[in-house]
């Protein structure tokens, strides 16, 4: 029997900035391109839309190494904010060389309105093993730090 709690993994974090804000930027393309991956990778391709149901790819390439990793999946679930609260659901899962897509797994990006802006709960499940829980949670962490830069950026609040 495997342990699900050792296969997922949730990351909170609170912004200064409103609910709304914080969703158009885990929802909309041009806001995704800003955070999306960890630090070291710069994305080479994407066609993500978390404001919609429907596939989803992104291709990241390593800065130093030139190892391209891409990921697909699709979005399962959209609950545009209301009432402080917004949800979006995806599977996840990364193709091998031969660009074969690898076990699913998958994510939730949940905004809540809180007294000082608004958190994101970022939940990863469904992964094979602790090791790879680990490893999600660092890539994830890396992505939230300059998803901290995004929004912490000049002119962001309207953006």
């Amino acid at each position: 029997m495997k342990d699900t709690e050792a296969e997922a993994l949730e990351l909170v974090r609170d912004y200064p900035v409103t609910p709304d804000r914080l969703w158009r930027a885990v929802t909309e393309p041009e806001q995704l391109l800003q955070w999306f991956g960890p630090e070291g990778v710069y994305i080479a391709e994407c066609q993500m839309d978390f404001r919609t149901t429907g596939p989803w790819t992104c291709s990241m390439i390593g800065r130093e190494s030139g190892t391209r990793f891409k990921v697909s999946g699709q979005v399962t679930k959209v609950a545009a904010p209301e009432d402080g609260q917004a949800e979006v659901g995806l599977t996840w899962a990364w193709h091998d060389d031969s660009d074969r897509r690898g076990p699913e797994s998958h994510v939730i990006f949940r905004v809540q309105a809180t007294e000082t802006g608004a958190r994101l709960i970022l939940r990863h499940s469904g992964l094979a093993s602790a090791e790879q829980a680990d490893s999600h949670s660092k890539g994830w962490l890396s992505a939230l730090r300059k998803m901290d830069i995004h929004l912490s950026s000049p002119g962001v609040q309207d953006a």
